[in-house]
């Protein structure tokens, strides 16, 4: 008998132009601060494309940011992981960047 194989995992996403995912609100204390800095989550989404859970993998090494971050991801929209036709839960890491020259 041939083994047959589980179809390979498409990863979830976030990037898709028509999901229209803001970038997050720049907390005003940090920017007063000067707080810059990369946020890396690792969101776990649903087959519907929502997030399940959001954990912060890299923190910015401010709790403002970091918080920010997770606020705005919270109601992002994704594209959910597929394995063959269909979607699937599956994590994905969300790097988000807090400059003050933007």
């Amino acid at each position: 008998p041939v083994a047959s194989h589980p179809p390979a995992l498409r990863p979830a996403r976030f990037d898709a132009d028509y999901l229209h995912n803001p970038a997050p609100k720049y907390p005003e204390t940090a920017r007063r601060l000067g707080e810059e800095g990369r946020v890396v989550l690792s969101v776990r989404v649903s087959a519907q494309g929502t997030p399940l859970t959001i954990d912060i993998r890299q923190s910015s090494g401010f709790s403002r940011l970091d918080e920010a971050a997770r606020a705005a991801v919270a109601h992002w929209r994704f594209v959910p992981a597929r394995r063959g036709d269909e979607a699937v839960d599956a994590s994905v890491l969300v790097p988000l960047q807090f400059r003050l020259d933007d």
